[in-house]
């Protein structure tokens, strides 16, 4: 199991709690410590050995270098991700393998999961066993977001893991995204609708940058559309990027980076130029800072009124 971690010493106690209740019994869990601070560090250097291997890593910033640390050093069969501030149910280890050793042949799996506020209440309000989760070959549904994995569902074989060399260090938001999709290109995938573990929301996420956000997800779809097996989905991919900018030059106009707003256009123009819909979009971002907000309010009413 690779747990990586940069204090959050609170959330860190029920995570690593998680693990020790686990109903399967042959484990080990590795600790790619990014840098903490005393209090975090003294809580790891408590927890017994050898069940518990803690890595010191200089701080990095970079969940994908910190996670494939771990992988290094990690000896068993499956690799076990697990997020400082969620949590696992007690069978969620033992269910996954017994259903992994049921499907000869898929390196993977993931299950169904719950959110939790701070104080470890549930958010959900939709019954996970309502939700889908689809097997077996899942690349285009991952590619299209029609599908999202999170973290702490996934066990994958280590000779998988290996194939598709770990984390992309470059990913710095998105990488467990991009983890699943370059899983799903070399195997199928095992699912468990139900809800084994719990994705924690709080105000400590490292993914709060939302700029740097979506410029990542901008580089992974550039990414996957290289790597996808055909023309549709490559076709997919370029859309999807192209919507990507379309955010990201909106989060920018709402900075004041109006500089930023052309540089994002300009640079995506190159891929999205085909799609008309875009540069009615990228329009739009251009006006709103020269267009007087009376105008586009006057015009916003015309609209509404036309309508009715």
């Amino acid at each position: 199991m690779i747990l990586p971690t940069f204090n959050r010493s609170d959330y860190l106690r029920s995570a690593v709690e998680s693990v020790f209740a686990q109903t399967f019994d042959d484990w080990e869990l590795v600790i790619a410590d990014d840098g903490s601070t005393e209090e975090t560090r003294a809580y790891l250097r408590g927890l017994p050995a050898p069940r518990v291997r803690t890595l010191w890593l200089s701080h990095s910033g970079n969940p994908a270098r910190a996670r494939n640390a771990g992988i290094a050093v990690a000896a068993g069969r499956y690799l076990a991700f697990l997020d400082s501030d969620d949590v696992w149910a007690p069978t969620k280890l033992e269910k996954q393998t017994k259903a992994m050793a049921a499907h000869a042949g898929r390196g993977w799996s993931y299950t169904g999961c719950d959110r939790i506020d701070e104080d470890g209440r549930p958010l959900d309000r939709v019954p996970t066993s309502k939700r889908p989760t689809p097997d077996g070959w899942i690349l285009e549904p991952l590619l299209t977001l029609e599908l999202s994995i999170a973290m702490p569902t996934v066990v994958a074989e280590r000779t998988l893991v290996t194939r598709i060399r770990g984390f992309d260090e470059r990913q710095r938001f998105g990488e467990f995204h991009d983890f699943c999709v370059r899983l799903a290109m070399r195997s199928e995938v095992v699912s468990l609708g139900e809800a084994l573990c719990s994705v924690r929301s709080h105000r400590q996420h490292y993914s709060g940058d939302r700029i740097a956000a979506r410029e990542s997800w901008d580089d992974l779809y550039r990414k996957m559309a290289a790597l996808a097996p055909n023309d549709r989905v490559r076709s997919r991919c370029r859309r999807l990027r192209a919507d990507a900018s379309l955010d990201l030059a909106s989060l920018r106009e709402r900075n004041g980076d109006y500089r930023g707003v052309w540089r994002t256009l300009a640079k995506a123009s190159a891929f999205s130029w085909r799609y008309p819909g875009w540069w009615l979009g990228a329009l739009k971002r251009i006006a709103r800072p020269v267009v007087p907000v009376a105008v586009i309010k006057a015009y916003k009413r015309r609209r509404s009124a036309s309508a009715i």
